[in-house]
């Protein structure tokens, strides 16, 4: 079986954004040369994640929606109190529920991804930061 690693960079401004990933780990994929696996996206960051979702308008500003509601922003979050200067408890909160990574199988060199499925990598934190994914590609 063989192993291929992509790294993309991609600069996020924090605030829930989400960037659609799907074509670049397409490329990927496809530039493995490999006819059938899966193919890993993971985030190097504890207060980004990485997620699978109908990628449109309505669906965007739901989804910011729901992390405001479920992990609201909040100064009294210990990481807050506990580490001078810091503001990002709930991005590390959200981080920890949705999860750093997930894996799509691919045939014939293409994501068998559903037909409204889209990769996003979602940024939860309070600032601009540069976000480090790593896509790793097995597959004969």
């Amino acid at each position: 079986m063989a192993v291929r690693t992509v790294t993309l960079t991609i600069q996020m401004a924090g605030g829930t954004q989400i960037e659609n990933v799907t074509k670049s780990v397409a490329a990927a994929v496809a530039e493995a040369k490999l006819h059938a696996g899966i193919v890993t996206v993971f985030v190097k960051h504890t207060t980004a994640s990485v997620m699978i979702i109908e990628d449109e308008p309505g669906i965007r500003a739901d989804t910011h929606t729901f992390w405001d509601r479920l992990i609201p922003v909040d100064p009294r979050w210990r990481h807050n109190t506990v580490n001078p200067g810091e503001d990002n408890g709930h991005s590390h909160l959200r981080g920890q529920l949705q999860g750093p990574s997930v894996t799509i199988p691919f045939t014939a060199g293409s994501l068998l991804l559903g037909t409204w499925q889209q990769i996003v990598l979602v940024d939860f934190d309070t600032r601009a930061r540069t976000r480090e994914l790593v896509l790793q590609v097995l597959g004969e």
